[in-house]
Parts: structure tokens; sequence; C-alpha cells
């Protein structure tokens, strides 16, 4: 078998242990946290990654960033990879043999009899394993040999692996009172971290989440305060990059004003969708396209400008479930939810094959035309049909009266038309009047 160690960073207040080592469940199941490191036992999925060498180099760049050096050991079992680091920390020389020639202070078990095991010529691992047993059981007690016996890996440690809460939501409390919504960031990244760690181990991205904060105040001012404030924030596509999700907190901050000091703070995911890996292509990119794709994503620009200008200051149009050319269309804010898909999917292909022939531009409300017997007429000419008709009878449960935004029932026949002083038109002829009216423009 083949452990790696790797020594984890100084918890945050109130944010759980296993919290920073959720990263490492992408790359195998069984990680664990023993004392100050976290140990993952990779010989059953290092193959999965391309060999040992590769999924070290892909753990490095996986691993959050703390301070201090990054420090990691390999060794046979998680124990003995546990006292290479502690040596590694220490800057003590590394032993030529494993396991015996380990010191005895570099485990647990052995260190508060550290002294009086060197008065009896048992500095290291090796040195203790030839004593009598049953002699050093008496003297030292059952536990150090059932340490000594898991270290070598002739016991069993009964771990407790690490498992995923099926729910992210974490709280932890702020070093010091937050006075300004901009002062809750750096707290806000350690649990954005964390975040990250949970959505890669479970292949999800994130759509909505939620930050919320705890006044340490009750009554400011005579008001009475509720104990939390929140704000939501949610993104175009699922997403697992912490750096963007920062940026948007950052603009919705920046509107943000505490009605209190805050003393903790809190993140929950409200909704994640399956993450779909992007496809990289066998062929070289083309010239230029480093700095594309170096560019920030359509979406995320989206969402930025959402959360900096107002949610409803930024709009897409959204394709309705209606025939009526004024109604087929509507305008919703960028990051409201899509309309779900179902139930138009019998409509969907001929409404496509019937688009080649709409024109761009549609006229509000549309506008009468003059005629010349019964054709229609444009800049006083007679406009040419030379496609059609195409029979629009919708809005029956609206009622009868018929008005220029498209409310109520419409009953027309629709035609391409074209003269020399207007162009290429799209027309309709009222069923119920018999008028002709301009409704689209083409290019």
């Amino acid at each position: 078998m083949c452990w790696l160690a790797w020594l984890l960073p100084t918890p945050e207040p109130g944010l759980p242990a296993g919290a920073q080592a959720w990263w490492a469940l992408r790359f195998t199941p069984r990680a664990a946290l023993l004392e100050e490191a976290l140990v993952l036992e990779v010989s059953s999925t290092a193959r999965l990654w391309g060999g040992m060498a590769a999924l070290r180099d892909r753990l490095r760049q996986a691993a959050p960033e703390h301070e201090g050096p990054q420090l990691w050991a390999e060794a046979a079992t998680a124990w003995q990879a546990l006292a290479l680091l502690r040596l590694q920390c220490a800057g003590r020389p590394l032993p030529r043999r494993l396991p015996h020639d380990l010191p005895v202070d570099t485990l647990s078990a052995l260190r508060p009899h550290a002294q009086a095991l060197a008065h009896l010529g048992c500095r290291t691992w090796g040195a203790l394993r030839e004593l009598p047993r049953a002699g050093l059981a008496r003297r030292f007690g059952q536990p150090c040999l059932q340490a000594l016996d898991a270290a070598w890996g002739e016991a069993d440690p009964g771990w407790q692996w690490l498992a995923l809460p099926e729910h992210f939501a974490l709280q932890v409390e702020l070093p010091a009172l937050a006075e300004s919504a901009s002062a809750l960031l750096w707290t806000g990244q350690r649990l954005l971290d964390a975040l990250q760690g949970w959505l890669q181990a479970r292949q999800q991205g994130v759509l909505e989440l939620e930050l919320a904060w705890h006044h340490d105040l009750r009554r400011v001012d005579g008001v009475v305060l509720p104990p939390w404030q929140a704000l939501r924030l949610r993104t175009a596509e699922p997403l697992q990059d912490t750096a963007h999700l920062r940026r948007l907190l950052a603009e919705r901050l920046a509107h943000q004003r505490l009605a209190a000091p805050v003393d903790r703070l809190a993140l929950r995911s409200l909704q994640t969708a399956p993450l779909v890996p992007a496809s990289h292509s066998l062929l070289a990119p083309a010239q230029g396209e480093g700095a594309a794709a170096g560019a920030e994503p359509w979406h995320q620009l989206v969402e930025r400008l959402s959360a900096r200008l107002g949610a409803a200051s930024v709009q897409l149009p959204v394709a309705g479930d209606d025939h009526r050319p004024e109604r087929m269309q509507r305008w919703q804010p960028a990051l409201a939810p899509s309309p779900s898909s179902a139930g138009r999917t019998g409509q969907g292909g001929g409404r496509i094959a019937r688009a080649a022939l709409w024109p761009p531009w549609l006229l509000r409300p549309p506008r009468p035309l003059a005629q010349q017997g019964d054709r229609p007429c444009l800049r006083g000419q007679a406009l040419r049909l030379l496609a059609g008709p195409e029979r629009v009878e919708s809005g029956w449960w609206e009622g009868a009266a018929e008005q220029g935004d498209g409310q109520g029932l419409v009953r027309r026949d629709y035609f391409v038309a074209h003269n020399d002083a207007a162009g290429w038109v799209w027309i309709y002829r009222d069923r119920a009047s018999g008028g002709w009216f301009l409704h689209g423009v083409y290019a």
C-alpha cells in the first residue's frame, strides 16, 4: 500500500477540521485525518490519474494555499508517512531505512516514554521492536504495542474515513467583530475554499448560494434587529470557480451596509447541478485562441454586471409559449431561473422551420396599410406578396377584443411582401376586419 501524509494548516475557528480536507476526496475515497495531517491511501487510485508521479503533481496543484511551505511525505503506512512529515517540519534528517530507523518520538503513543526508552538504548522503532513484547507491555502499557503494530502495518488502525455531508452548510466565528461588509470577505474566502472542495468531491457546480451574517447586537438606537441578515447569489451555469464567486460577493457586499457589528458568518448552497467536464481538443489551439481563452466568459460577465448594477438592470430575452409574434419573446433578469422547456417539444420543430421567414424587427403596434382595391400599399406603391400565407390564430383564452400589443384573440394571415419604395416587409391580413397591417421589416 502507498500512503501520503499532507500537513494541514491551522484550522479556522469554528470550521470543522474535515472541511479542510474535502478537496482530497476527488482523488481517493480513502482519506482520513491523523492528528495534524491528512493521510491518503492512493495505491488503488494512482493508475486512474496516470501513475504516482502524475497524482503527486495533481495533489500539489489542488491543495489549498496556506502560509508556510507545502509539506508532504510518502510511505507504506499512514503512521510512517506522518513520522516522515514530522521530521521534515522539525528540519531533522530523514532515515535511510524505513521504518526501522524512524525515531521513537515521531510516534505519538511513544512520545511520553521517549526518555525512558532512550535509557534502555531504544531510540528507533526497529530497536523497540526487538525488545520482549510481554515486558514492554508490562512497563509501558499495551497501547504502545498496539500503536507500534499499526505503524508497522500489522494491525488495523480502525480509520474513520472522511465523508462529505449531503448538503453544504458551514458556520464560523469571525476572529474579530466586522463593522463593514467588505471585512466579511476574508473569512468568506475560507468558506468558499471549503465549498469548492465539497463541490469538486461531489462533481457538482453551484447555481445558488446564501451568505449570512449574525449581528453581535440585538438592538441599535432602539430598533430591534433580526439576528441574521443574508444575501443570495445565483449563477447562470454550474460553477466551481471560487475566484468568480468572490468577485460576485465583493460586488454585492459593496452595496450592503451592516446594521450592527458581525460576529459569525455562514455559507450554504441552495442549488447545485452536475458539472459537465470540459472537452479538450485533440488539435493544437489556433493562433490568437489563447488570448480568447483567457478572457472572461460571457455568463460570468453578465453575473458580475448584475451584482454591480442590480438584477433588474441586466436582462435577456426568453422565448415564450405563444404563437402571437408580439408575445413570442419577453425580457427577464439575466440571473432569473430559465423557464422549463418541457411541453414545448411538440411545437419546436415547426416553429424553427417557419422562423426562416420571420423579420428581425417588429413594429409595436402594427401599422395599418392603405389599399388599392384588394392589394395592400406602402409608400404609395402596391406590395407584391412573395411568400405566405402563414396563419396565426391564438389568444382565444384572453377574449375576442384584439389590441395592438397582441392581447386577446388574433386571427391573421402573414405574408412576406416587397415593393421598390419600401423593400422587404412582413404584413398580415386581419381575418376579422379584412384590413392589412405592416408588422415587421427586414434588413
